[in-house]
Order: structure tokens, then C-alpha cells, then sequence
């Protein structure tokens, strides 16, 4: 018989709900779960690994050159490519901008350095996605703890799971609640609605989880108070694949605990 609470199948079914709507959107066509490369632009027009075309990027605008036998065309309105498109992005800016059958190519600036990815469709790790690996849910590791938020946000400079792209974070507050008898304060992002995002290390991270994990809370309430549930703890894309630029979080995030809850290592 069970013994559990409708509190806590409540919780639990909402969870389901959760994990079920996350392995979705994991799974869309031209996601994370199909990067397949990472390269540089050079400066003069050349061609990259595993593509059609001439890459380039002065510093400032990205180019390529391509012809009609090359088979490219525009991710937006399926245009073939012919002769020199050019495209300007800011740091950290994306564009899904080319396609070549079942790969997109997505063209970023990072560190102020153009890049390209590609997506592929067809990667083993998308066509063999079934769901992330995931603890049990685990009503525990659920807090109630208090958001502190700085008279003005900080902007900090972070590692990536990319070691040629220096990253920044900006924080706009603490996130202070107890665990197991010791206080944490975990520094947080601000996230859409109102949401704040911690980004976290634990005890668990390369043994059963993966190099780092973040959290969403809701926004806090009138009182500060926010909840802290790291049943929702999911992975960053570098967790899937060798090549994101996923935020590290900063040293001070640093849980001394094993946090068995949310989403395990994929990989």
C-alpha cells in the first residue's frame, strides 16, 4: 500500500507533466540534440570541414560564397544560395542561416568571434533520443528559500564548457536557503517573467550527473521567498554534445552536497 501524500503525488504528477514537455523540446528537429560540429570562420574565403561553399568573416559581417551546385539554400524562405550572402549578428547572437539536406547551419558570434555549427537532423543522438535519464522525484531536495536581490545586477566573468569562449554572467541577486544544517547562497540570473536562473555545482557532477546543472525558480513572492526545487534541475546543451558554449556556474555556486535529484548525465 502507499504510503505517499496527495501532496506529494500532486508534486509528482506535475513533475511528470514537466519531464514530459523538457523531452519534447529536447527533441525538435533542429535542436541541441543535432549539433554535429563547431568551427571557427577564417579570415579569407575558404572552405570548412564537411561543407559546401566559401566561409569568411572580416571581424565585423560573416560571408559565404556558393553556387548552384553547391546546394544551399536559406534556412528562412528556402532560397537557393547563389553568389556572396553576407549576415551581421551581435555577441552571443544566433542565426539559423543556411541548409544543406538534412543540415542546418547555424552561424553565431561568440567572444566576439564569428562561428558556425551544424545541426543535423539525422545525428545519432537525436534519432536515438528516447528521454533524459533522471533521478526519482525526491520531495527532500525541495526548499523554501529567501531571493536577496542586489541594488544593482553584477556582471561576472565565467568559464564555458568551450575553453576558447570566455563567457559573462549577470547577476542580479541570492538565492540563501539551508541544507542538510549549512547555508547556501547561490548567486542568480534573471530569467523570463520574472524567473530567476541558478546555475550550480554538486557533489554528484561527473559521476552521475553531468559538469554542471541550472535550476529555474519562479518568480519570488511579495515576501522574497522562492522555492527551490531541484527535481528541476536540468542539464545545459554541453551535457548532449561536445559543442556548446553552456555558462559554467561561478566558483561560489557550489553546492557540498549530492544533489540526486533532476537530470542525470546523458551521456
Amino acid at each position: 500500500m502507499s504510503t505517499q501524500t496527495p501532496e506529494v503525488t500532486r508534486l509528482t504528477e506535475r513533475w511528470d507533466r514537466f519531464r514530459a514537455g523538457r523531452n519534447t523540446a529536447l527533441a525538435s528537429e533542429h535542436g541541441w540534440l543535432t549539433l554535429t560540429s563547431f568551427q571557427w570562420l577564417p579570415d579569407a574565403p575558404s572552405t570548412v570541414d564537411g561543407l559546401p561553399g566559401l566561409w569568411s568573416t572580416d571581424g565585423t559581417t560573416a560571408a559565404l560564397t556558393a553556387g548552384p551546385d553547391d546546394s544551399l539554400t536559406l534556412v528562412e524562405g528556402g532560397a537557393p544560395v547563389s553568389g556572396i550572402i553576407t549576415a551581421t549578428l551581435q555577441d552571443e547572437e544566433s542565426l539559423l542561416w543556411v541548409q544543406s539536406g538534412s543540415v542546418v547551419v547555424e552561424l553565431g558570434m561568440r567572444a566576439n568571434r564569428y562561428m558556425i555549427r551544424t545541426r543535423d537532423s539525422q545525428s545519432a543522438t537525436l534519432t536515438q533520443f528516447t528521454a533524459v535519464p533522471v533521478f526519482g522525484y525526491n520531495p527532500e531536495l525541495v526548499f523554501t528559500g529567501i531571493f536577496e536581490r542586489y541594488p544593482e545586477p553584477r556582471e561576472v566573468d565565467i568559464t564555458t564548457a568551450n575553453p576558447e569562449v570566455p563567457g559573462t554572467a549577470v547577476l542580479v541577486g541570492d538565492v540563501v536557503f539551508e541544507l542538510a544544517g549549512t547555508t547556501y547562497r547561490l548567486a542568480a540570473e534573471q530569467g523570463p517573467l520574472g524567473s530567476l536562473i541558478v546555475t550550480f555545482f554538486d557533489d554528484t557532477n561527473n559521476v552521475s550527473s553531468s559538469h554542471w546543472r541550472k535550476v529555474e525558480l519562479t518568480r519570488p513572492r511579495p515576501d522574497g521567498t522562492v522555492t527551490v526545487d531541484f527535481n528541476r534541475a536540468i542539464n545545459y546543451p554541453s551535457a548532449f554534445t561536445d559543442y556548446g558554449t553552456c555558462p559554467a556556474p561561478m566558483d561560489g555556486n557550489r553546492i557540498n552536497a549530492t544533489i540526486e535529484a533532476g537530470e542525470r548525465n546523458p551521456r
